[in-house]
């Protein structure tokens, strides 16, 4: 079978597409065919050697893939090594979840790792009252998008950034009442809850729009890394800063993921949420898929089609 494999970390060119065996499933296990497989900065954080828990190279890349489970429409999350950027993988027979009618496999490789990131903090980790205003930094990307849908329909006014007016304008259309630029929202917004994907100085900054009794949810780092932070500023501010790491929960709470996504799929077969496809792109193009995100032109989930 075909499949995008990394040998070494480096640029983007560095994803070759090479025959390789066939997947063997491990006990559980089951072997899909990969109709579509979501792209996250964390692939452009292994490919560059900067995941804090990295895979062992070589490796195929890809942590959520959709596709045809003995004639089942599926979507699903593989093990932490990844595997998607193929033709077909191995996943956890307990992972798999049935695509809700009429949506697309793209749609389903874009759902749910953005809406599980989006949905358990601001479910279980902060408080999203009726009426709190919910900052959402890159409100356009994959878990962007998610969190500004998530936070609409927990009844909160959503705030965005995002780096050029169109993208502005997706975060709006999505449900956002103003969206802003990185270096406009720290003197305009003062929020209930921040969801940050960003991270650096976007982090440092949404810190101190905060009321206070709220909450910053640290999700990524895709802006550059976080700085030291010292629990003064948030004692004085009475604010909070929680962080959340899908991979680490699915190992340790797998049963807290599970009822999250039952209540995710309840959530866009009534039509309330759905996954942002930015653009889909042949497995061989992996590598321009990369640098779409890296450059940030890219907006809702970049998807590979097998």
């Amino acid at each position: 079978m075909r499949a995008v494999v990394l040998s070494e970390t480096g640029a983007p060119d560095r994803l070759e597409l090479r025959e390789v065996p066939e997947p063997e499933p491990a006990e559980g296990q089951v072997v899909l065919d990969v109709r579509a497989a979501g792209v996250n900065f964390a692939d452009v954080l292994i490919r560059r050697g900067a995941y804090p828990q990295p895979p062992p190279l070589p490796a195929v890349l890809g942590s959520e893939v959709a596709g045809d489970l003995a004639g089942t429409r599926v979507m699903a999350l593989t093990r932490a090594d990844g595997g998607g950027y193929a033709e077909r993988v191995a996943v956890d027979r307990e992972a798999v979840v049935p695509l809700p009618d009429g949506v697309s496999y793209a749609e389903g490789a874009a759902f749910l790792l953005a809406f599980l990131t989006a949905w358990l903090p601001l479910t279980r980790q902060v408080r999203v009252e009726e009426g709190a205003t919910v900052l959402v930094h890159a409100a356009a990307g994959g878990v962007g998008s998610a969190a500004v849908q998530v936070a609409r329909h927990l009844g909160a006014r959503v705030v965005a950034t995002a780096s050029t007016d169109e993208k502005r304008q997706v975060a709006l259309d999505l449900g956002a009442e103003e969206a802003y630029g990185y270096d406009e929202f720290a003197d305009a917004v003062r929020a209930d809850v921040v969801v940050d994907p960003v991270g650096g100085d976007v982090f440092e900054a949404s810190l101190r729009t905060l009321k206070p009794l709220g909450a910053i949810v640290a999700i990524g780092f895709a802006g550059g890394a976080w700085q030291q932070l010292d629990p003064a500023l948030l004692v004085g501010r009475n604010v909070s800063a929680v962080g959340f790491y899908l991979g680490r929960l699915l190992a340790h709470r797998p049963e807290v993921v599970r009822a999250a996504v039952g209540e995710l799929l309840e959530l866009w077969r009534d039509g309330a949420v759905r996954p942002l496809v930015g653009v889909e792109l042949p497995l061989e193009r992996a590598a321009d898929a990369h640098e779409l995100l890296e450059s940030r032109r890219s907006h809702g989930k970049v998807v590979l089609v097998p």
